[in-house]
Protein backbone atom coordinates (compact mmCIF):
# COMPACT_ATOMS: atom_id res chain seq x y z
CA UNK A 1 0.00 0.00 0.00
CA UNK A 2 1.39 2.80 -0.85
CA UNK A 3 2.05 5.91 1.79
CA UNK A 4 2.63 8.99 -0.50
CA UNK A 5 0.14 11.72 0.08
CA UNK A 6 -0.79 13.91 -2.91
CA UNK A 7 -0.94 17.40 -1.96
CA UNK A 8 -2.40 20.86 -3.37
CA UNK A 9 -1.85 24.27 -4.02
CA UNK A 10 -3.57 27.28 -5.71
CA UNK A 11 -1.90 28.55 -8.90
CA UNK A 12 -2.41 31.64 -11.05
CA UNK A 13 -2.19 30.90 -14.37
CA UNK A 14 -0.90 34.22 -16.91
CA UNK A 15 -1.99 32.02 -20.12
CA UNK A 16 -0.65 33.62 -23.38
CA UNK A 17 -3.98 33.73 -26.16
CA UNK A 18 -3.58 34.48 -30.03
CA UNK A 19 -5.38 33.34 -33.26
CA UNK A 20 -3.19 34.86 -36.43
CA UNK A 21 -6.46 34.43 -38.13
CA UNK A 22 -8.49 36.53 -35.18
CA UNK A 23 -6.71 38.57 -33.22
CA UNK A 24 -4.59 41.77 -34.20
CA UNK A 25 -2.36 41.61 -30.89
CA UNK A 26 -1.94 38.57 -28.05
CA UNK A 27 -3.33 39.18 -25.03
CA UNK A 28 -3.24 37.16 -21.35
CA UNK A 29 -6.27 35.68 -19.86
CA UNK A 30 -5.50 34.49 -16.07
CA UNK A 31 -6.80 30.51 -14.62
CA UNK A 32 -6.45 29.89 -11.09
CA UNK A 33 -6.48 26.67 -10.60
CA UNK A 34 -5.64 23.98 -7.86
CA UNK A 35 -2.38 21.83 -8.52
CA UNK A 36 -1.45 18.53 -7.57
CA UNK A 37 2.26 17.40 -6.56
CA UNK A 38 1.47 14.56 -9.41
CA UNK A 39 0.71 17.00 -11.78
CA UNK A 40 3.35 17.83 -14.72
CA UNK A 41 2.78 20.86 -17.35
CA UNK A 42 1.03 19.31 -19.72
CA UNK A 43 -1.72 18.15 -17.01
CA UNK A 44 -2.70 22.27 -16.84
CA UNK A 45 -2.38 22.78 -20.71
CA UNK A 46 -5.02 19.71 -20.71
CA UNK A 47 -7.21 20.69 -17.88
CA UNK A 48 -7.45 24.49 -19.63
CA UNK A 49 -8.25 23.30 -22.85
CA UNK A 50 -11.06 20.60 -20.88
CA UNK A 51 -12.18 22.63 -18.33
CA UNK A 52 -11.92 26.43 -19.23
CA UNK A 53 -11.82 27.11 -23.11
CA UNK A 54 -11.91 24.25 -25.61
CA UNK A 55 -10.05 26.47 -27.92
CA UNK A 56 -6.74 26.78 -26.28
CA UNK A 57 -4.48 25.07 -28.71
CA UNK A 58 -1.20 23.41 -28.09
CA UNK A 59 0.90 21.01 -29.34
CA UNK A 60 1.39 17.45 -27.86
CA UNK A 61 1.92 13.48 -28.88
CA UNK A 62 4.14 10.94 -27.17
CA UNK A 63 3.95 12.42 -23.28
CA UNK A 64 7.27 10.96 -22.75
CA UNK A 65 9.81 13.04 -23.44
CA UNK A 66 10.45 12.10 -26.80
CA UNK A 67 9.14 14.03 -29.69
CA UNK A 68 9.37 17.25 -28.21
CA UNK A 69 6.01 18.57 -29.29
CA UNK A 70 4.97 20.13 -26.42
CA UNK A 71 8.12 22.66 -25.79
CA UNK A 72 6.90 26.20 -24.13
CA UNK A 73 7.94 28.42 -21.98
CA UNK A 74 7.12 28.61 -17.94
CA UNK A 75 8.00 32.40 -16.38
CA UNK A 76 10.32 32.75 -19.74
CA UNK A 77 12.12 29.46 -18.75
CA UNK A 78 11.83 26.67 -21.68
CA UNK A 79 10.75 23.63 -20.51
CA UNK A 80 9.03 20.76 -22.46
CA UNK A 81 5.51 20.86 -20.69
CA UNK A 82 5.03 16.76 -20.31
CA UNK A 83 8.76 16.09 -18.45
CA UNK A 84 8.18 19.51 -16.07
CA UNK A 85 6.74 18.55 -12.33
CA UNK A 86 4.46 21.31 -11.25
CA UNK A 87 5.89 21.03 -8.01
CA UNK A 88 9.11 22.12 -8.92
CA UNK A 89 8.08 25.46 -11.21
CA UNK A 90 6.15 26.23 -7.83
CA UNK A 91 9.12 25.81 -5.85
CA UNK A 92 11.38 27.78 -8.40
CA UNK A 93 9.28 30.35 -9.54
CA UNK A 94 6.04 30.62 -6.81
CA UNK A 95 2.34 30.80 -7.45
CA UNK A 96 2.32 32.94 -10.33
CA UNK A 97 3.48 31.54 -13.41
CA UNK A 98 3.16 32.73 -17.33
CA UNK A 99 2.88 30.01 -19.78
CA UNK A 100 4.22 31.51 -23.25
CA UNK A 101 4.88 29.62 -26.60
CA UNK A 102 8.54 29.37 -27.04
CA UNK A 103 8.82 32.16 -29.60
CA UNK A 104 5.93 34.65 -29.09
CA UNK A 105 6.91 36.51 -32.49
CA UNK A 106 6.23 33.18 -34.01
CA UNK A 107 3.14 32.57 -32.30
CA UNK A 108 0.04 30.85 -35.06
CA UNK A 109 -2.16 29.99 -31.89
CA UNK A 110 -2.01 30.40 -28.70
CA UNK A 111 1.25 27.63 -27.66
CA UNK A 112 1.77 26.77 -31.47
CA UNK A 113 4.03 28.50 -33.57
CA UNK A 114 5.62 28.32 -36.81
CA UNK A 115 8.72 26.44 -36.97
CA UNK A 116 9.66 26.91 -40.41
CA UNK A 117 13.02 28.65 -39.87
CA UNK A 118 14.01 25.93 -37.46
CA UNK A 119 14.02 23.07 -39.88
CA UNK A 120 14.83 25.20 -42.95
CA UNK A 121 18.18 25.81 -40.58
CA UNK A 122 18.07 22.08 -39.48
CA UNK A 123 18.06 21.17 -43.28
CA UNK A 124 20.85 23.37 -44.46
CA UNK A 125 23.30 21.83 -42.57
CA UNK A 126 22.92 18.71 -44.37
CA UNK A 127 21.45 16.61 -41.20
CA UNK A 128 22.48 12.76 -42.51
CA UNK A 129 25.39 11.15 -43.21
CA UNK A 130 27.03 11.52 -46.66
CA UNK A 131 29.13 8.52 -47.83
CA UNK A 132 30.19 6.97 -50.65
CA UNK A 133 28.82 3.92 -49.70
CA UNK A 134 29.11 0.53 -51.97
CA UNK A 135 26.30 -0.50 -54.16
CA UNK A 136 26.86 -4.45 -52.27
CA UNK A 137 29.22 -4.27 -49.59
CA UNK A 138 30.23 -7.29 -48.01
CA UNK A 139 30.25 -6.21 -44.60
CA UNK A 140 29.12 -3.31 -42.07
CA UNK A 141 30.93 -0.05 -41.88
CA UNK A 142 31.97 -1.15 -38.24
CA UNK A 143 32.14 1.86 -35.45
CA UNK A 144 34.18 1.10 -32.32
CA UNK A 145 33.28 2.06 -28.95
CA UNK A 146 35.68 4.67 -28.70
CA UNK A 147 34.34 6.43 -32.14
CA UNK A 148 30.62 6.37 -30.68
CA UNK A 149 31.63 7.92 -27.65
CA UNK A 150 32.97 11.04 -29.74
CA UNK A 151 29.57 11.69 -30.77
CA UNK A 152 28.96 13.14 -26.72
CA UNK A 153 25.08 11.73 -27.11
CA UNK A 154 24.45 14.93 -30.06
CA UNK A 155 22.22 12.39 -31.53
CA UNK A 156 19.94 12.69 -27.89
CA UNK A 157 18.73 15.54 -29.71
CA UNK A 158 14.83 15.80 -30.37
CA UNK A 159 14.72 18.88 -32.54
CA UNK A 160 11.78 20.01 -29.82
CA UNK A 161 13.55 23.67 -30.66
CA UNK A 162 13.92 24.87 -27.01
CA UNK A 163 17.56 25.65 -27.37
CA UNK A 164 16.66 27.29 -31.02
CA UNK A 165 14.31 29.62 -29.52
CA UNK A 166 16.66 30.48 -26.53
CA UNK A 167 19.35 31.57 -28.45
CA UNK A 168 19.31 35.48 -28.72
CA UNK A 169 21.26 35.44 -31.56
CA UNK A 170 18.41 33.80 -33.46
CA UNK A 171 16.05 36.52 -32.23
CA UNK A 172 18.34 39.02 -34.20
CA UNK A 173 20.01 37.19 -36.92
CA UNK A 174 17.89 35.31 -39.57
CA UNK A 175 20.98 33.55 -41.06
CA UNK A 176 22.12 32.60 -37.93
CA UNK A 177 22.04 28.57 -38.01
CA UNK A 178 21.13 28.55 -34.60
CA UNK A 179 22.21 25.91 -31.49
CA UNK A 180 20.20 23.37 -32.15
CA UNK A 181 21.62 22.75 -36.12
CA UNK A 182 24.61 23.01 -34.63
CA UNK A 183 24.35 20.10 -32.59
CA UNK A 184 23.11 18.33 -35.39
CA UNK A 185 26.10 19.52 -37.74
CA UNK A 186 28.36 17.86 -34.89
CA UNK A 187 26.51 14.87 -34.66
CA UNK A 188 27.87 14.33 -38.26
CA UNK A 189 30.96 15.83 -38.00
CA UNK A 190 32.60 13.48 -35.16
CA UNK A 191 30.61 10.36 -37.12
CA UNK A 192 34.16 8.51 -38.39
CA UNK A 193 31.34 7.07 -41.67
CA UNK A 194 30.77 10.99 -42.52
CA UNK A 195 32.73 11.99 -46.10
CA UNK A 196 31.62 15.07 -45.90
CA UNK A 197 33.44 16.87 -43.33
CA UNK A 198 35.44 19.76 -45.20
CA UNK A 199 32.15 20.66 -47.06
CA UNK A 200 30.00 21.12 -43.64
CA UNK A 201 32.84 22.78 -42.23
CA UNK A 202 32.96 25.46 -44.89
CA UNK A 203 29.25 26.48 -44.21
CA UNK A 204 29.66 26.53 -40.54
CA UNK A 205 32.39 29.19 -40.70
CA UNK A 206 30.55 31.39 -42.80
CA UNK A 207 30.22 34.92 -41.22
CA UNK A 208 26.69 35.66 -40.26
CA UNK A 209 25.23 32.12 -40.47
CA UNK A 210 27.92 30.37 -38.95
CA UNK A 211 29.63 29.56 -35.74
CA UNK A 212 31.52 32.76 -35.29
CA UNK A 213 28.50 34.40 -34.35
CA UNK A 214 27.64 32.19 -30.61
CA UNK A 215 27.62 34.69 -27.77
CA UNK A 216 28.68 31.96 -25.58
CA UNK A 217 25.78 33.10 -23.24
CA UNK A 218 24.66 29.30 -22.76
CA UNK A 219 21.30 29.56 -23.28
CA UNK A 220 21.38 26.62 -25.37
CA UNK A 221 22.44 24.56 -22.47
CA UNK A 222 20.11 25.67 -20.08
CA UNK A 223 17.13 25.17 -22.19
CA UNK A 224 17.86 21.67 -23.33
CA UNK A 225 15.84 19.17 -21.96
CA UNK A 226 17.61 16.04 -23.14
CA UNK A 227 21.12 17.92 -21.99
CA UNK A 228 22.57 17.26 -25.53
CA UNK A 229 24.60 20.86 -24.06
CA UNK A 230 24.95 22.79 -27.77
CA UNK A 231 27.43 25.06 -26.74
CA UNK A 232 29.87 22.48 -25.95
CA UNK A 233 29.65 20.93 -29.67
CA UNK A 234 29.59 24.40 -30.97
CA UNK A 235 33.21 24.64 -29.04
CA UNK A 236 34.17 21.60 -30.70
CA UNK A 237 33.17 22.62 -34.19
CA UNK A 238 35.41 26.23 -33.85
CA UNK A 239 38.23 23.31 -33.07
CA UNK A 240 37.79 21.10 -35.88
CA UNK A 241 37.40 24.37 -38.13
CA UNK A 242 41.15 25.11 -37.06
CA UNK A 243 41.87 21.26 -36.84
CA UNK A 244 40.98 21.23 -40.52
CA UNK A 245 42.01 24.15 -41.77
CA UNK A 246 38.86 25.75 -42.81
CA UNK A 247 39.12 28.54 -40.47
CA UNK A 248 40.67 31.39 -42.67
CA UNK A 249 41.36 34.77 -40.91
CA UNK A 250 38.49 37.33 -39.77
CA UNK A 251 38.02 38.98 -36.72
CA UNK A 252 36.02 35.89 -35.33
CA UNK A 253 39.01 33.68 -35.65
CA UNK A 254 41.35 36.49 -34.44
CA UNK A 255 39.67 36.96 -31.34
CA UNK A 256 39.56 33.08 -30.64
CA UNK A 257 43.61 33.09 -31.46
CA UNK A 258 44.15 36.15 -29.49
CA UNK A 259 42.22 34.70 -26.28
CA UNK A 260 44.81 32.12 -26.08
CA UNK A 261 47.62 33.97 -26.75
CA UNK A 262 46.92 36.36 -24.07
CA UNK A 263 46.09 33.32 -21.48
CA UNK A 264 48.87 32.25 -22.66
CA UNK A 265 51.21 35.11 -21.96
CA UNK A 266 50.23 36.32 -18.86
CA UNK A 267 47.22 33.77 -17.33
CA UNK A 268 45.03 36.42 -17.61
CA UNK A 269 42.97 38.24 -20.33
CA UNK A 270 44.32 41.44 -22.09
CA UNK A 271 41.08 42.73 -23.18
CA UNK A 272 42.68 45.73 -24.71
CA UNK A 273 45.10 43.71 -26.56
CA UNK A 274 42.34 41.24 -27.29
CA UNK A 275 40.48 43.81 -29.31
CA UNK A 276 43.26 45.08 -31.41
CA UNK A 277 44.62 41.79 -32.52
CA UNK A 278 41.21 40.49 -33.45
CA UNK A 279 40.65 44.06 -35.54
CA UNK A 280 44.08 45.32 -36.24
CA UNK A 281 43.33 48.98 -38.19
CA UNK A 282 39.97 49.02 -37.61
CA UNK A 283 40.30 49.67 -33.70
CA UNK A 284 40.08 53.22 -34.16
CA UNK A 285 36.49 53.01 -34.29
CA UNK A 286 36.42 52.08 -30.56
CA UNK A 287 38.49 55.08 -29.59
CA UNK A 288 36.03 56.79 -28.09
CA UNK A 289 34.69 54.26 -25.83
CA UNK A 290 38.32 53.21 -24.82
CA UNK A 291 38.98 56.63 -23.57
CA UNK A 292 36.04 56.46 -21.17
CA UNK A 293 36.79 53.34 -20.32
CA UNK A 294 40.60 54.26 -19.72
CA UNK A 295 39.12 57.01 -17.33
CA UNK A 296 37.03 55.02 -15.34
CA UNK A 297 40.46 52.39 -14.60
CA UNK A 298 38.63 49.45 -16.78
CA UNK A 299 41.42 49.16 -19.60
CA UNK A 300 45.35 48.33 -18.33
CA UNK A 301 48.17 49.65 -20.34
CA UNK A 302 50.54 46.66 -21.37
CA UNK A 303 53.23 47.83 -19.41
CA UNK A 304 50.91 47.21 -16.04
CA UNK A 305 49.27 43.80 -17.33
CA UNK A 306 49.85 41.77 -14.22
CA UNK A 307 50.36 38.12 -14.56
CA UNK A 308 48.75 35.58 -12.85
CA UNK A 309 50.41 33.94 -9.98
CA UNK A 310 49.85 30.39 -11.48
CA UNK A 311 50.93 31.37 -14.80
CA UNK A 312 53.13 27.88 -14.89
CA UNK A 313 50.25 25.56 -14.45
CA UNK A 314 47.89 27.75 -16.78
CA UNK A 315 50.43 27.56 -20.02
CA UNK A 316 51.18 23.48 -18.69
CA UNK A 317 46.97 23.11 -19.11
CA UNK A 318 47.18 24.85 -22.20
CA UNK A 319 49.94 22.49 -23.70
CA UNK A 320 48.44 19.54 -22.81
CA UNK A 321 44.78 20.23 -23.92
CA UNK A 322 45.24 22.36 -27.44
CA UNK A 323 44.56 20.39 -29.90
CA UNK A 324 44.04 22.74 -32.72
CA UNK A 325 46.68 24.43 -34.52
CA UNK A 326 45.93 28.11 -34.62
Amino acid sequence: MSTHKITTQQVNFKVFRFNSDEDYLPYYTDYKMEVTSEEVVLDILNRIKWDHDGSFSYRRSCRHGICGACAIKVNGRATLACKERMTDMIELFGNELTLEPLSIKRAVKDMIIDKADFWQKHDAIHPYLISDVEEHPEHEHLVTPEEAEELLEADLCIQCGACHYACPVVEINDDFFGPAAFAKAYRFEADVRDDAHNERLQELHEEKQGLWDCVKCYECAEACPKDVNPIDKITKLHQMLFREGVATSNVATRHAVGFLHSIKKHGVLDEGGLVLYSEGPSIVKHIPVALKMFTKGKIIMPWNMPKSDNLDEIQKLIKSSSTAKF
